[in-house]
Order: C-alpha cells, then sequence, then structure tokens
C-alpha cells in the first residue's frame, strides 16, 4: 500500500473513534458548554510552552469539539496532530522534489519524512491505546510524537540550514502537548480532586 493510502485510511478510522467516542461515552464527568475554552485555558496556565491561542483556535475546527467532554477533546487534539503529520508529509515529499532544495537540507529532509511517517502510526495506534483505558502509554506515545517535532526541526540547525517545516514543526509540538495536557486532565484519578 502506498503511504498516503496509509495515512487516509489511518485519518478515517480515527475520525471514527472520534465519533464515537463524542456520541456516548462510559465517562459520566460532564463539563460545561465552554470546555474548549476552560481546557485551553488550564493547558497554558499549567505550561509556559503551550500557547492558548493556537489550542483555542485549534480544537473547534473539529464539529464534535463542541459537544465532546475531555476524552473526546484528547482525541480531537490527536487528530489535529494526525492531520499535522499527513499534511506535513505532504509537504516534505513536495520538497524532495524540488530542485531548490540544497543537498544538507535534502538529508534533513529525509529524515523529517521518516520520523513524520513514524509519527502518524504512533497516533494511530495511540489512539487505540486510549481508547482501552491506558493514558499512561497514550502519554508516552504523544510524547514521543511530540519530539518527532524538535528532532525534524534540530535536523536542520545542525546542518547549518534554515527550516523549511519550522511551521509545521511547531504546530505538532503544540497539538501534542494540548493532547498530553488534555489526557492528564481526562485520567480518572484527575477528575477526582
Amino acid at each position: 500500500m502506498s503511504r498516503p493510502f496509509l495515512l487516509l485510511f489511518s485519518f478515517t478510522l480515527f475520525s471514527l473513534f472520534i465519533t464515537t467516542l463524542s456520541l456516548g461515552t462510559s465517562s459520566t464527568w460532564r463539563v460545561p458548554k465552554d470546555i474548549i475554552e476552560q481546557t485551553c485555558e488550564i493547558c497554558a496556565n499549567q505550561s509556559i510552552i503551550l500557547s492558548y491561542g493556537l489550542c483555542s483556535s485549534s480544537l473547534p475546527v473539529v464539529p464534535v469539539s463542541h459537544s465532546a467532554n475531555l476524552e473526546g477533546l484528547a482525541l480531537v487534539a490527536m487528530e489535529l496532530a494526525l492531520e499535522n503529520v499527513s499534511s506535513s508529509v505532504a509537504t516534505i515529499e513536495m520538497l524532495l522534489n524540488s530542485t531548490s532544495v540544497g543537498s544538507f537540507s535534502l538529508g534533513a529532509l529525509r529524515d523529517c519524512l521518516e520520523l513524520y511517517s513514524d509519527a502518524a502510526w504512533t497516533i494511530v495506534n495511540s489512539v487505540g491505546v486510549f481508547l482501552s483505558g491506558n493514558y499512561d502509554v497514550t502519554r508516552m506515545w504523544m510524547s514521543s510524537v511530540m519530539e518527532t517535532a524538535s528532532t525534524c526541526q534540530q535536523g536542520f540547525t545542525e546542518r547549518g540550514e534554515v527550516s523549511p517545516l519550522t511551521q509545521e514543526n511547531y504546530n505538532l509540538f503544540q497539538l501534542c502537548g494540548i493532547a498530553l495536557c488534555i489526557i492528564h486532565l481526562a485520567t480518572p484519578s484527575q477528575l477526582l480532586n
């Protein structure tokens, strides 16, 4: 199977998971209508690296986010991270086919392509683990996806090159951080506090 088909298939499965979770969840803890704003505010206040603006403008893009609970919002953040990864893979492939990219950048782009391809599968697998209730493993795997962004960016810096993927890396880093924060908030022991 081709990489674009696998990413599309993964995204479709992922969307089905989110729809299923938002339509009915075992969690009895429901949150107010302004869950997105409250959650983004909490996450931004708990971390100096997370952007409230990116959080509050990204999560509402997915329609089910408006009726989701914390678990649903965590899945929305993971879906957005997967969309970012899929878009970034397409951008990297386009850049690799460009004649204007230097040899040092080509090496970094190839490394980023491998990192981002692995990240797509990690996110999809994280969804399954999250839905099974294993939040610790989900956090570990989403943290590794977060590292993808940093490692990709660092690959250009180490070669003395300007990264053409700075925005993509920043967005992936932020979306993973938002997902991690929401997963932490949704952890059953946190709900009792």
